[in-house]
């Protein structure tokens, strides 16, 4: 467990048995039978700090109980034209698995937890991280709002799901993102920049190393493929709600809802999360990232404005 000690451990688990019940209820769906490798977590987040660590947790385990989380895989997005929608204008998915049985997100420019639980009973043994695809096709100052939705959902990944990411690549990354990343790489975290890997092209060679042609990202899989969401084969597609992960994930919301029997019916609309305050503050990535586009996008105008200039050389 590298720096995490098992006195750390032991340590952080004599203090969470002082929470309140309610605080221990949620944390039991949040370890699912695996409390030690929980606890080693946050512990490795915060350093092997005991106490910043135990403050971590229950700040999540807060966040957890007020905005309902356990729960909120019973809530359907109907009708399905709505749920696909969303998925339409969210990029998300998950393609497959490593070769380690490590979940495949990908994740598109411009956490679904179940998946990890699944992955367990798949390998016979405990998963709790996964591999996570950045497909940068389009960056452009077009896409600055889903990057700081990107922003605050890893933000929020970071502080209520700590080191459950092994590594971030990033694939089909355009001229401007060597750039704009010399930029905004010293601002994140070491322990996030250390898992950053940016690959060459569309990181096919690379990733399948790792992983199985069936689980790389369809924006993975030939040159110049990008992050299209019109493939002949939409169940190829990790983005679309044909695609299997999206199939069983709607399934699985529709059961929950059945199995708990609402008293009464749920109002339909968006799940309101409250956001964490660093994640107003990780904004700031967000900002100097948009700074960064502006400039291109500036370049690009005057680059395009001279290209109409005509000059009569007889003159």
């Amino acid at each position: 467990m590298g720096m995490v000690t098992q006195e750390a451990i032991d340590q952080l688990q004599v203090l969470m048995e002082e929470v309140d019940e309610p605080l221990k209820k949620t944390f039991k769906n949040v370890h699912r039978g695996y409390p030690t490798e929980t606890l080693a977590r946050f512990l490795k987040a915060r350093e092997g700090n005991v106490s910043k660590a135990h403050s971590m947790l229950v700040d999540c385990l807060k966040w957890r109980v007020e905005n309902d989380i356990d729960g909120i895989l019973a809530k359907p997005i109907v009708p399905t034209d709505l749920y696909r929608a969303i998925r339409n204008s969210q990029l998300i998915g998950l393609s497959g698995y490593s070769r380690e049985g490590l979940p495949v997100f990908a994740i598109g420019i411009g956490t679904f937890d179940k998946a990890s639980p699944s992955a367990s009973k798949q390998c016979g043994r405990h998963i709790s991280k996964c591999l996570k695809v950045f497909d940068m096709t389009g960056l452009k100052l077009s896409a600055l709002s889903q990057i700081k939705l990107l922003t605050i959902i890893t933000t929020i990944d970071d502080l209520n799901y700590p080191e459950k990411t092994l590594t971030y690549y990033i694939v089909n990354a355009p001229y401007i993102f060597s750039a704009c990343w010399k930029v905004v790489k010293p601002l994140l975290h070491e322990r996030t920049r250390r898992k950053v890997q940016v690959l060459p092209g569309c990181g096919r060679d690379d990733l399948l190393k790792i992983m199985d042609q069936g689980s790389l990202p369809h924006f993975c899989r030939k040159e110049g493929s990008g992050s299209s969401q019109r493939m002949e084969n939409s169940t190829e597609n990790c983005f679309s709600l044909d695609h299997p992960f999206h199939q069983q994930l709607y399934n699985y919301i529709k059961q929950q809802f059945a199995i708990r029997e609402p008293v009464r019916p749920i109002r339909q609309g968006s799940v309101h999360v409250v956001l964490p305050d660093s994640a107003v503050e990780d904004m700031e990535i967000a900002k100097t990232l948009e700074s960064e586009l502006q400039k291109f996008d500036y370049q690009d105008e005057i680059r395009g404005s001279l290209d109409g200039l005509k000059i009569d050389h007889g003159k």
